[in-house]
C-alpha cells in the first residue's frame, strides 16, 4: 500500500542526498521514478537536485501554480511509476500536498517529501505544516549544531555573517546564508540579534 512520507530536517541533514539514493533505488531494480524540486531554488540551475556532497540530478520544477495529480495521472497510466520524489518540500502549498496525498490514494503511488520544516524564526512552512498534518510517515533526519547537539532549528545570516531575526519567510541560500543550531543556541543567537 502507497504512502505519503514527510522526511524533514534543519538545513544541512542530508535531505537532498537521501532523496537521490531513494531514486537511485528505484531505478537499479527498473522502476521508474518522477522527481520534483522547487522552481524558486535555482542555486545549481533550474530543474536540478543537488546535494552537498556533490550527487545531483535533473527534475520537474513546481511552484504555486503547479498540479501535480492530473499530470501525474498521465504519466502513470502510460508507464507505471513506482515512487514521486519531491525535494524543498516546504515551498509547496496546503492545496499541493493534498494533490499529492490524492496520487498516493488514488494512484496508489508512494509521494517521498523532502523538506525543512521550520523556517528561520522557527515557524513552520505551509507545505511542511501540512505534511506534518496528513502524512503517512514522518522521519526526521538528523543533523548537528555546532556544540555537537542535534540540530532543529535553523539561523539565517546576513552578508557578513550575523544572526538575522526579522525579515520574509523565504530566502534561498546554503551555508552561506543558513546555520543549523539545537534550540538552545538558536534562542540565544536569536535573543542577541
Amino acid at each position: 500500500m502507497a504512502q505519503l512520507y514527510f522526511y524533514y530536517s534543519a538545513m544541512n541533514a542530508g535531505k537532498s542526498t537521501s532523496l537521490l539514493q531513494s531514486a537511485h533505488n528505484y531505478r537499479e531494480h527498473g522502476m521508474k521514478v518522477v522527481l520534483y524540486t522547487a522552481a524558486l531554488d535555482d542555486r545549481y540551475g533550474k530543474g536540478v537536485i543537488r546535494s552537498r556532497i556533490g550527487l545531483q540530478e535533473s527534475a520537474h520544477l513546481f511552484d504555486i501554480d503547479t498540479e501535480f495529480f492530473t499530470p501525474l495521472k498521465k504519466l502513470h497510466k502510460q508507464d507505471p511509476l513506482a515512487c514521486v520524489l519531491l525535494d524543498e518540500a516546504q515551498f509547496l502549498t496546503k492545496s499541493q500536498v493534498d494533490e499529492l496525498a490524492r496520487v498516493v490514494d488514488e494512484l496508489n503511488v508512494p509521494v517521498l517529501c523532502f523538506g525543512i520544516r521550520t523556517d528561520f524564526q522557527g515557524e513552520l512552512f505551509p507545505g511542511s505544516s501540512r505534511l506534518l498534518a496528513i502524512a503517512d510517515k514522518l522521519a526526521e533526519l538528523k543533523t548537528v549544531c555546532s556544540c555537537g547537539r542535534k540540530a532543529t532549528m535553523t539561523v539565517r545570516l546576513d552578508e557578513q555573517g550575523q544572526v538575522v531575526a526579522a525579515g520574509e519567510q523565504v530566502q534561498i541560500g546554503g551555508n552561506e546564508r543558513y546555520e543549523s543550531k539545537c534550540r538552545r543556541h538558536y534562542r540565544k543567537l536569536m535573543a542577541g540579534a
